[in-house]
């Protein structure tokens, strides 16, 4: 069964039309055995409003579109759109995938 998530277009989608509720994304690559977990998000009072977490890339990174964030080869010399096939959402704002899209009426074609 596929899930709405795992398209990447369509996550990227979601990604930039939540803004701010999209905040705190959070997943790891599938074949990283320790699964360390990465984190993602949107700031909006920031210039470069778009983050990847300090605590998993060293001083961390921000970007002014979510397409450069996608597709900064910041994880192992890849991007998150190279590694998409990899990538284990956990959560997004602190709660699971699928509920998160309940509660912010993210709807689907």
């Amino acid at each position: 069964m596929n899930h709405w998530y795992e398209d990447f277009d369509k996550f990227l989608s979601v990604f930039i039309k939540s803004g701010t509720n999209a905040d705190e994304t959070v997943f790891y690559f599938k074949n990283d055995i320790n699964e360390v977990e990465h984190y993602i998000g949107f700031l909006p009072q920031y210039e470069e409003p778009y983050w990847a977490g300090l605590c998993d890339i060293e001083n961390g990174c921000s970007f002014k579109t979510a397409e450069e964030l996608f597709n900064a080869k910041i994880y192992d010399g890849k991007s998150i759109k190279d590694r998409w096939n990899e990538v284990v959402l956990l959560e997004i704002a602190s709660i699971g995938i699928d509920e998160w899209a309940e509660v912010f009426g993210i709807e689907f074609d």
